[in-house]
């Protein structure tokens, strides 16, 4: 039985029967071209279906996707992968229990199954591996580790995987292995693609990870020096959307808005890459001349004279160009509303971008390394503006505070239904505390009652979007920011709206949140389906 459940209010989800339909459907539905679709992000059983409203309704994409027919056979891949392992994984006796069997069998039947790449996500590189053996069904851990290193091998469900990057996640950590799974320097950078056989060896070594290569000096012209960077600076634009079937995020901003803002005030495009602020307390000083202006979070910024200490310095106003010349600097303070503050410099970043972005993925590691003191970033020049400057004409709406209670517009979906009628409740009738444990990946909220769940069991991974609210078994809710995985395996109880997600992404720790269901379209009220 297929079915159509809403993910937000600019995606669906169409659910399949098993992981063989979704895979057949998927061809069938790249070749459909359907109006107003702009990515899918293949799972388990599932299709994340994102599409522009202005050219589509939920209610006509719906009959759509029901209408669509299986292929007869899923696309094949070609290739095979051997991933030596070293098993010494936190969580092996844990899963050996779980399990009902030794240490000694988990390892042998591990490394005995063929496995194989149903599909990519949750991170670059990142690849969902099935296998032949039925013993592996493994519950997640029931609250996600903040960090799991680099090539830790994990279960989860039915699948195994490989973590190509440090990051956050919920799976069962077994071993790890120092193949890497993803190389920008490599064609394809991803070892693993759909279809591929995957075995795993077992070696008794120590791993040792490559190091990283070091950061070189940037001589330019026209530059940044980053003195001080603040909390986090980071280079930003609007993005990799398109991308997520090849397990790349879209990542970009957390307040578009207050980029293009920023941008429009000096003459650039509006997605044009700038500097994201998180926090404040920055020291940027400019080689060569250069026009600026900021946005987002409101800060107290000055311009400091190049020469002495005593020296003149003059104020920077939100959303209004202003020159900087050769060897002064601009300091911005602590953030007073808001988290992140948005810094457009005329003509732009001369960065070279990756896979078309200039967009610091957090979570991936795409982009640009977060701006370290002592960090020299190239810049184009004021020439290369496209369009005299301009000063912001709107008014500025002030952004949510520490202490402050933020409403926020969600839909329902789609696995709302995972969750008891009291849950239900508790979610738009609570307030929700934002925690200092927070950043670009997701807002950690708190709640002073859990979210209570209706049924059991385990979720298997599916696609997710920017604002979905994912609820992990311990009820406090994640609401997912730009960086966040691409897949996941705990429900996702509901999303926010997309006008709202530029304020999610300034929300401060210690502001709080209150739902408000939104009243948007559905496809139908309740979810369609095809028998």
């Amino acid at each position: 039985m297929t079915r159509v459940l809403v993910a937000a209010d600019t995606a669906l989800l169409l659910e399949a029967a098993d992981l063989d339909e979704s895979m057949r459907l998927l061809p069938a539905l790249v070749a459909a071209e359907l109006p107003g679709v702009t990515e899918l992000v293949p799972a388990a059983r599932t299709i994340l279906v994102r599409f522009d409203p202005t050219a589509s309704t939920a209610a006509e994409l719906t009959a759509r996707l029901l209408a669509l027919e299986p292929t007869t056979e899923r696309a094949t891949g070609t290739g095979a992968v051997t991933i030596p392992v070293r098993y010494d994984g936190e969580d092996l006796a844990e899963v050996a229990r779980l399990l009902g069997v030794s240490h000694d069998e988990l390892v042998a039947r591990h490394q005995a199954a063929t496995w194989t790449v149903a599909f990519a996500g949750f991170a670059p590189g990142f690849g969902y591996l099935a296998g032949d053996d039925p013993l592996f069904d493994v519950p997640r851990r029931s609250s996600p580790r903040t960090r799991i290193p680099a090539g830790s091998v994990a279960l989860a469900g039915r699948f195994s995987g490989v973590y190509p990057k440090e990051s956050p996640g919920g799976w069962q950590l077994i071993g790890r292995t120092d193949l890497a799974m993803w190389d920008l320097e490599r064609d394809p950078p991803a070892i693993l693609g759909p279809g591929t056989t995957v075995r795993f060896e077992r070696v008794e070594r120590a791993l040792v990870r490559a190091q990283a290569p070091e950061h070189r000096a940037v001589d330019a012209a026209h530059a940044i020096e980053v003195v001080r960077p603040g909390l986090q600076l980071l280079v930003q634009d609007l993005g990799r959307p398109g991308m997520a079937a090849e397990g790349v995020s879209a990542s970009g901003t957390a307040d578009r808005a207050a980029l293009a803002e920023a941008n429009r005030a000096v003459g650039n495009a509006p997605g044009e890459a700038g500097l994201e602020l998180a926090g404040g307390g920055a020291l940027l000083r400019f080689r060569g001349d250069a026009v600026v202006s900021l946005a987002g979070a409101m800060a107290d910024a000055w311009v400091e004279p190049g020469g002495a200490p005593d020296s003149v310095t003059h104020p920077v106003e939100h959303g209004r160009p202003i020159a900087i010349e050769d060897g002064e600097a601009l300091r911005i303070g602590a953030a007073r509303d808001g988290l992140r503050v948005l810094v457009a410099i005329r003509g732009g970043i001369a960065l070279d971008p990756v896979l078309g972005s200039l967009a610091t993925d957090t979570l991936a590691h795409l982009g640009p390394a977060p701006l370290a003191a002592g960090a020299v970033l190239p810049l184009r020049g004021p020439a290369h503006g496209i369009a005299a400057v301009e000063r912001t004409r709107a008014p500025r709406i002030p952004l949510p505070v520490t202490g402050e209670t933020v409403e926020l517009a969600i839909v329902l979906g789609p696995r709302d239904d995972w969750f008891t009628a009291a849950a239900l409740a508790t979610l738009v009738e609570q307030e929700w505390e934002v925690t200092p444990r927070s950043d670009r990946v997701g807002v950690r909220l708190h709640g002073a009652v859990p979210l209570e769940r209706a049924r059991d069991g385990e979720l298997e991974s599916e696609g997710a979007v920017t604002g979905a609210i994912q609820v992990p078994p311990d009820g406090q809710p994640v609401l997912f920011l730009p960086d966040h995985p691409l897949t996941g395996g705990y429900p996702i109880i509901g999303a926010i709206v997309d006008r709202d997600l530029d304020r999610a992404g300034q929300l401060p720790p210690g502001s709080r949140i209150r739902f408000r269901i939104a009243q948007t379209a559905s496809p139908g009220g309740t979810p369609c389906r095809r028998s």
